[in-house]
This record gives C-alpha cells, sequence and structure tokens, in this order.
C-alpha cells in the first residue's frame, strides 16, 4: 500500500510559477514510479508526466514540454513538478500516482487545485 498526499496548489497569473509536492508512505513506495496526472472541469483526467523509480528517466506530455520539470527525491520519497510559464489551460486539478510499470498507476493522491489565471 502506498500512500500519497499533494501540496503546493494555487492561484496564479498567466506566465507564473507554481511548484507541486507529493510526499509517498507506505514500505513499499520507493519501488514505484511517480507521475503526475491532471483533470479540468468537464474534461478527463489527462498524463502530465512520469518519473521512474530511479528518478533517471522521465517523460511529458506534448502540452507541458519545455515548461513543466517533473524530478524526485528518494530520501524523501517525494516527487515535485516545476510548473513554469502557466497558462490558462493548465487550470486543473493536480493528482500524483504511483505505477509500478510506468504505465498502470495503481495509487493516487487527492489532488491539489491549480487555477492559473489570464
Amino acid at each position: 500500500q502506498v500512500q500519497l498526499v499533494e501540496s503546493g496548489g494555487g492561484l496564479v497569473e498567466a506566465g507564473g510559477s507554481l511548484r507541486l509536492s507529493c510526499l509517498a508512505s507506505g514500505r513499499t513506495a520507493n519501488y514505484y514510479g511517480l507521475g503526475w496526472f491532471r483533470q479540468a472541469p468537464g474534461k478527463e483526467r489527462e498524463f502530465v508526466a512520469g518519473v521512474s523509480r530511479s528518478g533517471s528517466g522521465t517523460r511529458y506530455a506534448e502540452s507541458v514540454k519545455g515548461r513543466f520539470t517533473i524530478s524526485r527525491d528518494n530520501a524523501k520519497i517525494t516527487v515535485y513538478l516545476q510548473m513554469n510559464s502557466l497558462k490558462p489551460e493548465d487550470t486543473a486539478v493536480y493528482y500524483c500516482a504511483a505505477s509500478l510499470d510506468g504505465v498502470q498507476y495503481d495509487y493516487w493522491g487527492q489532488g491539489t487545485q491549480v487555477t492559473v489565471s489570464s
């Protein structure tokens, strides 16, 4: 079992930055790759970024490449999402998730709201 708790969301103007954090806990938490997803009102949840168990492998949705950076600190079992050059279309609830294979995500956090004003 892995527990995930996100923090760092908020309201920011377009062009601004935010950093999200997600603390993972549980006996096997360090065995999991971690990722960020988001869900905007009226839309399906979508993948944003993922990082491998070691932290050496990352991947991003095309819509955030060059603006968002995912990283993890295995000593703290924490994953971060640095979001720069934010756009109103980035407004969504952002969820942290854990995966053993990088495809299926088995554990989810409660989400944190990110709102970007124009």
